[in-house]
């Protein structure tokens, strides 16, 4: 299968790339700007992918507030360019990956979230990728073009930005180690998330190249809502110091939703993928991985 992957220099992309090569599949990494649609049809033509993985985007949610326009711009039109370029370069089948953020505003007794679940996106980087979503649709409906659509939920493991609230406490925790510190400053350790190792969620992918059906959307989520506080003591079982938890006011966000938890009953049912990598391995190696930074 000779693959195209758009953002393979990503936290997600580096991931799915070495897992695609040791399926055996041929990969191209695609690294046109995704808003120039000229140079990107012109690419994907030279390039003559079977299939796509649409992984580039505007992911950060909080910058999205600040900078709608360029997320939208990115996330949508970007998307659009993608489809239409894979389309006429003679793909088969594209798999766009957008976002859990998509289903919004929830409340705990619509737990867990099938695919099913009304889109209420609240932040532009969310109605983006629902935007996104849509796109996928038209393309199947407007064009026959088979696309799959990927609803990611939290995922993390080595080589993940300390933006996210694993990695970042990883990375304190690391820092702590290696200088000796005896606290580490946190945030709220309240909120419960639906976390998935990278590792599991980039054979989730390919799974859903090869046996998804055609238009579908899936979740890529474990099923199980952990706290951060979890995820914390999990990290601090695993180092070498006496470290006590500081909350620092500034880390401290406001959660609307105190817990989230997706459904993976679909992706397993039409493709048998499951998790299989514990959190505490995941952890372990997230750790690892920021030992070897330089966190100067």
């Amino acid at each position: 299968m000779r693959a195209l992957v758009t953002g393979a220099d990503g936290f997600v992309g580096t991931h799915l790339v070495a897992w695609l090569l040791a399926e055996g599949d041929n990969v191209v990494e695609n690294a046109t700007d995704i808003t120039d649609r000229d140079a990107l049809i012109a690419a994907f033509t030279e390039a003559k992918p079977n299939v796509v993985y649409h992984l580039a985007a505007q992911a950060d949610v909080g910058a999205s507030w600040s900078t709608p326009v360029e997320t939208l711009r990115v996330n949508v039109e970007g998307t659009l360019n993608v489809l239409d370029a894979a389309r006429l370069a003679g793909a088969t089948r594209v798999a766009v990956v957008t976002s859990a953020d998509i289903y919004g505003s929830v409340t705990e007794a619509e737990l867990p979230l099938t695919e099913q679940q009304p889109l209420r996106p609240v932040s532009p980087y969310a109605a983006s990728k629902a935007a996104a979503d849509m796109l996928c649709v038209q393309a199947g409906l407007g064009h026959g073009f088979d696309v799959i659509r990927i609803r990611a939920f939290n995922h993390l493991g080595p080589g993940q930005s300390d933006k996210f609230v694993a990695s970042a406490l990883a990375r304190r925790v690391a820092r702590a180690d290696r200088n000796s510190e005896t606290t580490v400053r946190v945030g709220n350790l309240e909120a419960r998330r639906d976390f998935t190792d990278v590792r599991d969620v980039v054979r989730a992918y390919r799974a859903l190249m090869v046996d998804g059906c055609p238009g579908e959307a899936y979740n890529v989520c474990s099923g199980i809502d952990r706290s951060v506080r979890e995820l914390a003591g999990i990290l601090l079982h695993n180092s070498s110091a006496d470290i006590t938890l500081e909350p620092d006011p500034e880390l401290m966000r406001p959660v609307d939703l105190k817990v989230l938890r997706g459904d993976n009953t679909k992706i397993s049912t039409d493709t048998g993928w499951s998790p299989s990598i514990p959190i505490e391995q995941t952890l372990e190696d997230l750790l690892e991985f920021w030992r070897r930074e330089d966190l100067s």
